[in-house]
């Protein structure tokens, strides 16, 4: 039987290999690139259904549950036990870190050639139902675009695509999830522009449309083609409005500040703790005591944004301790207030405690209770009378826009998620003041503050971005002759008559850099015979006029070389000599990255 599996598997990998070639002899990269997309658009859309599927059917076998036992106690011990099965199924089943979706995609785009590991293109959608079916506090949105991204990595590499076309397949499939999970394929082209940094050209836009609006026609097909939220255009945007959507946009800017830098912190914390084990219960009692005291934190908090779009906020109270007094104004505000200030505690302790999640629907939830809690103060103080619904509309766009560090993502998801065009202004408005206002604070978004850090982001700066995607070991030379201390000038003489080098590197039989030697340095003495038993080479070294590191950023591989105007520099590794880099080699690599991206 073993024997009959292999040769069945020599045959299929036979004739995937003739039929590689034979696309490579019949299609251009460029069109095949066309026929991928489609299939990528096609296999995210399917992804991001059955995850929102096994999410709904999670929280209908929950709630069903909970009505027949008539124990709403259990609403405490569902988020906990969703955390239990996901945490246990990373751990023992995919053995990888599957947490920050977004952000490793970015790390794949520029630290691993846009490759992504073959796992992510159904673990993220598994562990993500379980955490969000059973009631954490966070997005499927995130996790969904990592699987669609890998979807994109991995077929492109299974007909061995450049890294080129990699990385555009890599933002084929982020924009297809984005597409399918919203039904919003305009926000999902924008997505992949704006916030996974890709400086595409005009020809690579053709299969980011073509992945969108496939997984968008999939969608409408298999769950109908209404639109995520209900929204009724009542109050059409007023121009004399326009100075009251400045001030949300200046509030969700620092409501978004909060929110980045907040979540950020949190998760510091929560690395703070070894054990695996109390990272769970921590993070699991506190997000059961959040959802025990504000009810809305439970899920994803969408039925909270299609109340207030409504107009429905007692709705909202109901199961809470302030369900009482849901006719009071002030109450009122509290509870938005305390939910606003509380998400970002009832996300971390999902995602750090073992769940996966993203931050899209957090950032939709705290923007829309924002944008409603904004238009409530001024309609109680009387400034104006503004529609509180419109608001929180505007809000989402708002928060999302200062969180992900992407106001036309923003601004064009809402419109897609309600039917709100009607609005667009008002959404253009708070979202571009939010953007101004949180990047006066915040450089990079939550997303990539964490690659930012580490000199791993590659942005839409091409010269930064090319060097981002240099590596030392793409420049490094390893063919310089190393020589010992204690030989004479006799001996360094026939080891220079044998090379095409000038630079000679003295290293001592522990493998550590003592000094180099140039031929500049010993050409006025070389020939003259009388000298060869009288110097070593250890008084003929001299010091390197820099060090780079093996884990040197290109970046500061580039610094070092400009600050020390020196053309080649040696490079050590745990203090041990490993070869050199010059700026002939630099410049050779940076252009031929820059022919290969600029390639159409």
């Amino acid at each position: 039987m073993g024997e009959l599996f292999q040769d069945l598997s020599n045959k299929i990998n036979y004739s995937f290999q003739r039929l590689i070639i034979w696309r490579e002899n019949s299609i251009s990269t460029k069109n095949f690139t066309i026929i991928l997309s489609f299939f990528v658009g096609l296999f995210c859309a399917l992804a991001a259904y059955v995850l929102k599927s096994f999410i709904d059917y999670l929280h209908k076998l929950v709630h069903d549950i909970i009505e027949v036992s008539n124990y709403n106690f259990l609403f405490l011990l569902t988020p906990i036990f969703g955390i239990i099965l996901a945490a246990t199924f990373v751990r023992y089943v995919v053995k990888d870190d599957i947490s920050h979706g977004v952000t490793k995609i970015l790390y794949a785009v520029s630290q691993k050639k846009a490759i992504i590991k073959a796992h992510n293109m159904w673990s993220s959608v598994v562990a993500s139902s379980l955490t969000i079916g059973f009631g954490g506090s966070v997005g499927a949105e995130a996790p969904v675009v990592l699987t669609g991204s890998a979807i994109g990595s991995n077929l492109g590499k299974l007909f061995k695509m450049d890294q080129k076309t990699l990385m555009l397949l890599v933002g084929c499939g982020a924009s297809a999830a984005v597409a399918g999970i919203f039904k919003a394929p305009i926000t999902g082209v924008i997505f992949t522009l704006e916030v996974l940094l890709m400086d595409l050209t005009m020809a690579s836009i053709i299969p980011l449309l073509i992945s969108a609006i496939t997984a968008s026609l999939v969608t409408f097909t298999l769950s109908g083609s209404d639109f995520m939220f209900g929204f009724s255009l009542t109050d059409p945007f007023a121009a004399n409005h326009a100075i009251f959507y400045i001030i949300l946009g200046i509030t969700c800017g620092f409501v978004s500040l909060y929110f980045t830098r907040g979540m950020a912190q949190l998760e510091s914390k929560f690395k703070t703790i070894n054990s695996a084990s109390k990272k769970m219960i921590i993070g699991g009692l506190l997000l059961s005591v959040l959802i025990y005291f504000l009810p809305p934190l439970y899920g994803e908090g969408y039925n909270t944004i299609s109340a207030l779009l409504d107009g429905n906020a007692e709705a909202v109270t109901s199961n809470s301790i302030f369900y009482a007094f849901r006719d009071n104004f002030w109450s009122l505000c509290i509870f938005f207030m305390l939910i606003v200030f509380l998400k970002i505690f009832a996300t971390a302790a999902t995602n750090c405690s073992g769940g996966t999640g993203g931050i899209f629907a957090p950032s939709l939830f705290v923007g829309c209770v924002t944008g409603y809690i904004t238009a409530m103060l001024i309609n109680f103080f009387q400034i104006s009378r503004v529609p509180e619904k419109n608001f929180a509309l505007a809000g989402m766009a708002g928060v999302m826009s200062g969180v992900m560090h992407a106001p036309l993502t923003g601004t064009f998801l809402i419109a897609e998620l309600t039917g709100g065009y009607g609005l667009f202004i008002s959404l253009m408005i708070t979202a571009t003041v939010a953007y101004i206002t949180i990047i006066a604070f915040e450089p990079h978004s939550l997303y990539a503050m964490r690659l930012a850090q580490k000199g791993e982001l590659l942005t839409h700066n091409k010269d930064k971005s090319i060097l981002t995607l240099l590596k030392m070991e793409d420049v490094i030379e390893k063919d310089l002759t190393i020589v010992q201390p204690d030989l004479y000038l006799q001996d360094l003489v026939k080891i220079v008559s044998h090379t095409h080098r000038n630079i000679f590197p003295v290293v001592n039989k522990r493998g550590y850099l003592l000094g180099i030697v140039t031929l500049d340095e010993i050409r006025n003495i070389m020939f003259r015979t009388e000298l060869y038993t009288k110097f070593q080479v250890s008084e003929l070294m001299t010091a390197p006029a820099e060090i780079l590191d093996m884990n040197d950023t290109m970046e500061a591989v580039v610094h070092k070389f400009e600050t020390s105007s020196a053309w080649h520099l040696p490079v050590l590794e745990n203090k041990k000599y490993v070869g050199y880099v010059s700026k002939a080699k630099i410049f050779n690599e940076y252009r031929n990255l820059l022919m290969q991206l600029s390639d159409e």
